[in-house]
């Protein structure tokens, strides 16, 4: 149940009509929160999710700001929220965190869901539920809120990891619980509170995005319509591969245990050698896709992304992974790698089955030691090498050239008649089947 309050009364005289929410119908009674901590980007949304926490709570509202890499300045965020009247504020640089504990992890496993999406949006929520829950104890809140939508995939992300962490932690998802549905329905309110709002957030923005260090992706309006091909002018991280240097870039990535460690030679960390990675990648017009995604949610959605460093590492990596896994563990990781992405796509990055899978993965990744070299042109990521100490490749034995004895090709005729012994045997069977039906 939802009741009217009494109109917003903006500066220019216009009224809004605002709907007070009865906390009881999400679970949570009003009063029963004394202290949340929010999931604050500074923007127009969250900053109004911030006032209306303050107002319809009646909570102390502690925010929480996630530097992952998103190429955004982060002290205005603190400034607005003094402004609002916050007093605990958290502005945390995660990056190495992000690259090291959850992007790297995911692509020991070259991980991609529905054959495509390297999950950039997906592996950050689980680290941004997990700090906002270390916060939320720090500071002995009793609730947490994002400014996800009741229609996507975040606020499952987000809830999932709030849970398996807390499970006894109270969950405020505002866009499920207000009236503000329009573009114009929150500047009218943002107005009303006082809250600044930016000339170009009035009106319908043509698509939103969501950044960190792995992608930016790109979702909805202008985007909405599968058929229609989204503007040059709305890529922000990789030139077009038209655009893109006519004369090829060649790099040399070197790997430790499934993870990457150096570039031409030069050790980097997590968060720098990926930003060295997208650079390269971007600079070459690599890395842009345009899909059409089945949501956890039940919907599909058209998305348009740009990974240029992680399609780079997966690449780079799977090349790695070919001289250094035998043939039977890297076929079984081929067959697990659906399942480990679609856990990660839905949320589950903290649940034993994901862990499970993680410890099988990991194991394999012991002997990806060594060298692989890259050519990068015009959207193409071509693999022309790669070496390692713990190669399976023998040059010896898979020579067409005399190989000294190291292969004995008269053995192959053995072992294709036992391969072939269920197939002649099913033959023969029903032959004899088909003539006693004749």
């Amino acid at each position: 149940m939802q009741a009217l309050r009494a109109p917003l009364k903006l500066p220019n005289g216009r009224k809004v009509q605002c709907r007070k929410v009865q906390c009881a119908a999400q679970g949570i009674s009003k009063g029963e929160v004394k202290k949340v901590v929010l999931a604050y980007s500074g923007g127009l949304d969250t900053s109004v999710i911030l006032k209306w926490l303050q107002d319809e709570y009646q909570c102390e509202v502690v925010t929480f700001t996630a530097d992952l890499g998103q190429g955004e300045e982060l002290e205005p965020a603190r400034q607005k929220a003094e402004q609002m009247g916050v007093k605990e504020i958290f502005i945390d640089d995660l990056r190495d965190e992000f690259v090291r504990d959850y992007v790297f992890p995911m692509f020991r496993a070259n991980a991609v869901y529905e054959g495509v999406y390297l999950l950039g949006t997906s592996i950050a929520r689980p680290l941004i539920a997990k700090r906002q829950i270390e916060i939320a104890k720090m500071v002995g809140a009793d609730a947490v809120a994002h400014g996800a939508t009741g229609k996507g995939n975040d606020q499952v992300r987000f809830e999932l990891g709030y849970y398996a962490l807390k499970p006894d932690i109270k969950v405020i998802a505002p866009w499920r619980e207000w009236d503000l549905n329009s573009r114009t329905k929150l500047c009218g309110y943002a107005e009303a509170k006082g809250i600044p709002v930016p000339d170009s957030k009035r009106g319908e923005a043509p698509y939103s995005t969501d950044a960190n260090l792995l992608h930016i992706s790109y979702e909805g309006n202008a985007l909405e319509d599968p058929w229609v091909e989204p503007d040059e002018s709305m890529f922000t991280r990789s030139v077009s591969p038209e655009a893109a240097p006519d004369k090829p870039t060649y790099v040399e990535i070197e790997f430790k245990n499934g993870d990457p460690v150096a570039i031409d030679g030069k050790e980097l960390g997590p968060a720098d050698l990926l930003t060295k990675l997208n650079q390269l990648g971007g600079d070459n017009g690599i890395g842009r896709i345009d899909i059409v995604e089945s949501r956890f949610v039940g919907m599909k959605s058209r998305g348009v992304y740009e990974t240029p460093g992680g399609t780079v590492l997966l690449h780079a990596h799977r090349a790695l992974e070919s001289i250094c896994l035998d043939r039977g563990e890297a076929h079984l990781k081929d067959e697990l790698m659906p399942r480990y992405a679609e856990l990660i796509y839905n949320g589950f990055w903290f649940s034993p089955d994901r862990e499970m899978l993680q410890a099988a993965i990991d194991a394999t990744q012991k002997n990806v030691n060594g060298l692989v070299r890259l050519k990068l042109y015009k959207g193409n990521v071509i693999v022309v090498g790669r070496k390692s100490a713990a190669s399976l490749y023998d040059d010896k034995v898979a020579s067409f050239e005399d190989d000294g004895g190291a292969y004995d090709q008269k053995d192959a005729a053995g072992f294709i008649k036992l391969q072939a012994l269920r197939l002649r045997t099913l033959a023969t069977g029903r032959q004899l089947i088909d003539l006693g039906d004749a």
